[in-house]
C-alpha cells in the first residue's frame, strides 16, 4: 500500500487508482466489524466450572448477550493453569466471535511457567477490556493451630514445611500469593498445586490440605458456616464482605500486598473496530447499577478501561511477577 502510494502521482486517474488499490485490502476488515456479531460468541475459560472467572463468565454471559443480539456461550477448558484455554483461543479465526476471559495470572504468570518455550500473551492475542479487580483471602482448616497471620507465621516457622497452601495450579496468583507470604514471612510451606480452585477448596474443607489464598465468592459460604476460618486479606484494605478480616499487612507485614484482576482477550489480529465494539459493550454493560451491586456482592470491583490500559496492565503485572517468580524460585510445571 505504500509502496504504491509512492510511486504514483499525486493528482489525476492513478491517484484516484491509488487510492481505490489502497482501501481494498480495509473492505474485508470494516465489512466485517460492521456485520459483527454474525453468530454466537463463545466465551472461553480455563476456569472451572463453579471457579472464580467461570463465575464472573457467566455473569457478564447474561448482561452482554441482549447487548449484543446473539447467545454468549461459556466454554470451560481448564488444564495447565489456563494454557489449554489460551492456546485454544489463539488458533481461532480472529473475527471476535471466540473471546477469552482468564484471572490475570492465567496470561502473565502460566506462560512463563507453563509453556515450551515461554509463551507471549500480547503476541497471541490481544486485550479487549479488563472487566475486574479483587483480592485474595486467605483461609484455614479449622484444624490448622492459627486464627490470624501472626499464629501461622508462629506455626511455620516452629514447623517448617509441616503447614501447606493449595492453589489453582503452578503459575495461579493463588500460589504467587502464597510464595509472596513465604518470602515476606521467612517460613517454609507446602504448595499443593490443583486442577482448578474447586478441587483444591474441596480438599481444604475437607481437611487434606491446610491453608489457601482464593477468592471471597468462592469461600465466603464455607467461611460462614464455619467449615473455613479466614484469617486475613491479601490487598491494602479490609473486603466489605468480610469487614472484621484484618489484611496481612495489618497483620505485621507491611509490604505484602497482591490483587487479582479478570479481563476478556481475543485472537491476534482480531479488528480494531470489533475490539472496540467489544470494550464498549462490556464496558458499559459492567458500568451499570446492576452490574455495580453484582459486581459488589461479589466483592469485585470494576473501572472503565480501554485496550490498551488494559494491555499496559498486562505488562507491568508481567514484569512484576517475573521478580516475584525469580524471587521465589518458582520452577515450570513440565
Amino acid at each position: 500500500m505504500r509502496r504504491a502510494g509512492g510511486h504514483l502521482q499525486a493528482t489525476g486517474l492513478p491517484s484516484i487508482l491509488a487510492c481505490a488499490f489502497a482501501l481494498v485490502p480495509m473492505l474485508p476488515l470494516q465489512a466485517q466489524a460492521q456485520a459483527f456479531p454474525s453468530k454466537a460468541i463463545r466465551l472461553v475459560t480455563g476456569s472451572q466450572a463453579g471457579g472464580g472467572t467461570d463465575i464472573t463468565a457467566r455473569a457478564i454471559q447474561q448482561a452482554v448477550a441482549p447487548l449484543l443480539g446473539v447467545p454468549v456461550i461459556v466454554d470451560n477448558r481448564p488444564g495447565t493453569a489456563g494454557m489449554v484455554a489460551n492456546e485454544f483461543v489463539s488458533k481461532q479465526p480472529a473475527d471476535g466471535h471466540v473471546l477469552l476471559i482468564q484471572p490475570g495470572s492465567f496470561v502473565t504468570i502460566s506462560p512463563q511457567l507453563n509453556a515450551t518455550p515461554r509463551w507471549e500473551t500480547l503476541k497471541h492475542l490481544v486485550p479487549v477490556v479488563q472487566v475486574s479487580t479483587y483480592d485474595l483471602v486467605l483461609v484455614a482448616h479449622p484444624t490448622v493451630p492459627a486464627r490470624n497471620v501472626k499464629e501461622l507465621v508462629a506455626f511455620a516457622r516452629a514447623k517448617p514445611g509441616m503447614i501447606s497452601f493449595a492453589s489453582s495450579g503452578v503459575g495461579s496468583n493463588f500460589q504467587l500469593a502464597g510464595e509472596l507470604l513465604k518470602l515476606e514471612a521467612k517460613v517454609d510451606m507446602l504448595h499443593v498445586a490443583y486442577r482448578g480452585s474447586p478441587p483444591a477448596v474441596l480438599d481444604l474443607v475437607a481437611g487434606r490440605v491446610d491453608t489457601m489464598f482464593v477468592h471471597v465468592p468462592t469461600v465466603k459460604g464455607h467461611i460462614d458456616a464455619g467449615r473455613l476460618r479466614a484469617l486475613a486479606m491479601t490487598g491494602t484494605q479490609r473486603n466489605p464482605l468480610l469487614p472484621q478480616v484484618p489484611t496481612i499487612a495489618e497483620s505485621g507485614l507491611k509490604a505484602y500486598e497482591i490483587s487479582g484482576i479478570e479481563g476478556i482477550l481475543a485472537p491476534a489480529g482480531t479488528p480494531r473496530e470489533v475490539v472496540a465494539r467489544l470494550n464498549s459493550v462490556v464496558g458499559g454493560a459492567l458500568a451499570t447499577p446492576e452490574m455495580k451491586a453484582s459486581w459488589a456482592s461479589k466483592a469485585i470491583e470494576f473501572v472503565p478501561n480501554t485496550p490498551e490500559q488494559f494491555a499496559a496492565k498486562l505488562q507491568l503485572d508481567y514484569d512484576r511477577t517475573t521478580a516475584l517468580i525469580k524471587a521465589a524460585g518458582i520452577r515450570p510445571e513440565r
